[in-house]
């Protein structure tokens, strides 16, 4: 104990929460590893579905982090307080539509995804208004910029949801699917602590000014849509992999994809700490190109680093992680942590945009997310092929988000000449 006392007084809030991360990160994936070696292939084909779509839940629950960190910066006093009711009763009102939908259609995704039974759907439902409130808390810590608080919520939800799941795994005689939902329900439980609910009131008297209400729409609005154009291009493929390939490729290709995907879920942090500098910065009359070309240098060595060890030692690497009912798919490795590196590159650079509250990479990565699914529904022969289709998408998509930012900074050169 004593040593963290001493780490917590020598690190920054920003570096705390950076090592957070990378905890929450790596209990994250031994949450999914023992998952895949607990269950087996087939059975860890529904657990990874079960994962998805809390992926799924993560994208959205993002619309209202982003918006609350964002406006964090921007507004103070009564307005800050109206913005938050504003928010409440929208994350409100949203999660519990979303859970609606989950339950009606419950029997639906069932059929769709060939699982066992509908009730891990019914179970996860019941969690989804939770995890909206969860995402506007999360958000208020992070534009405030208090990164321990913001740290805690991730380590409270991590921790609780991989010991809860593993003991009624061991303890429950049930279906995994409906077993894995439960734990993932609890841990929205445990993920509101620490959490700002004596601040957040659904009081109607405190309204923002219809510019600000506006303001606040549009760019909540346009952030959905980014984020549903990363539930497209970072899910997709695994649940169109359900669809097209028996249980066992596709528990597979699940585990694969847990393994390729680290450098995506290492780019979080550094997203985490970009939207609230970028907004800052821009708000102060600050450069803010500096703080791109820094993040993007830490996610590219991080890319390069893993791509490379997922080329030479492919089998050590899925057999330490997932074991030998695995291997088969090995070789695939590194042409997926590739396809996602590419991924986890143009999202720095689409956060980037969204915090200056630039909306052309919105439709640039939609029209991408769009085409990866296209590609994978006509091209799909082998496991293969679907991870050549993400990366031939998701390279040209990085390309398109160079090419606007330096016209961008070109333009902005031009002007400060003048």
């Amino acid at each position: 104990m004593e040593t963290l006392r001493v780490l917590q007084k020598r690190l920054s809030p920003e570096q705390v929460f950076m090592l957070s991360v990378i905890v929450v990160n790596g209990g994250n994936y031994l949450y999914n590893l023992l998952l895949g070696r607990i269950l087996g292939p087939e059975a860890f084909a529904e657990a990874a579905l079960l994962i998805t779509l809390l992926l799924v839940l993560s994208f959205l629950g993002m619309t209202f982090q982003l918006t609350a960190a964002k406006f964090a910066v921007i507004f103070s006093g009564e307005k800050w307080q109206a913005f938050k009711n504003n928010t409440l009763r929208l994350s409100l009102l949203f999660g519990i539509s979303v859970g609606i939908l989950m339950l009606v259609f419950s029997k639906q995704l069932q059929q769709i995804f060939h699982t066992e039974s509908n009730l891990m759907f019914v179970v996860f439902a019941f969690g989804v208004p939770l995890y909206f409130f969860m995402s506007l808390n999360r958000g208020i810590y992070q534009g405030r910029q208090e990164f321990k608080s913001l740290s805690v919520t991730y380590q409270t939800e991590m921790w609780s949801r991989l010991l809860i799941t593993l003991a009624i795994l061991f303890i429950l005689p049930w279906q995994p699917g409906v077993l894995v939902a439960i734990g993932i329900l609890v841990s929205f439980f445990f993920g509101l602590y620490p959490s700002e609910i004596k601040s957040l009131k659904i009081d109607k008297t405190l309204k923002l000014e219809k510019y600000d209400q506006n303001r606040m729409v549009k760019f909540m609005v346009l952030t959905a849509c980014y984020e549903l154009t990363q539930i497209i291009i970072n899910n997709s493929d695994i649940l169109l992999v359900k669809h097209f390939f028996e249980a066992k490729p596709a528990g597979l290709y699940a585990s694969l994809a847990l393994i390729g995907r680290v450098v995506y879920f290492a780019a979080w942090m550094f997203v985490m700490l970009l939207l609230p500098t970028v907004v800052k910065n821009h708000k102060e009359g600050k450069p803010t190109a500096p703080v791109l070309f820094k993040y993007v240098a830490y996610i590219g060595a991080l890319a390069l680093m893993i791509v490379a060890v997922c080329y030479l030692f492919p089998d050590f690497v899925v057999n330490i992680m997932f074991g030998s009912e695995y291997l088969e798919v090995s070789h695939l490795l590194w042409k997926y942590a590739l396809a996602t590196s590419l991924f986890a590159l143009s999202n720095i650079f689409a956060y980037y945009f969204l915090s200056l509250d630039q909306y052309v990479p919105v439709i640039l990565s939609g029209l991408l997310g769009m085409s990866q699914i296209g590609l994978i529904v006509l091209y799909h022969d082998s496991l293969n092929t679907v991870i050549i289709m993400q990366i031939m998408a998701m390279s040209i998509l990085l390309l398109v988000q160079i090419l606007y930012f330096l016209k961008k900074e070109v333009l902005k050169t031009k002007i400060s000449n003048q």
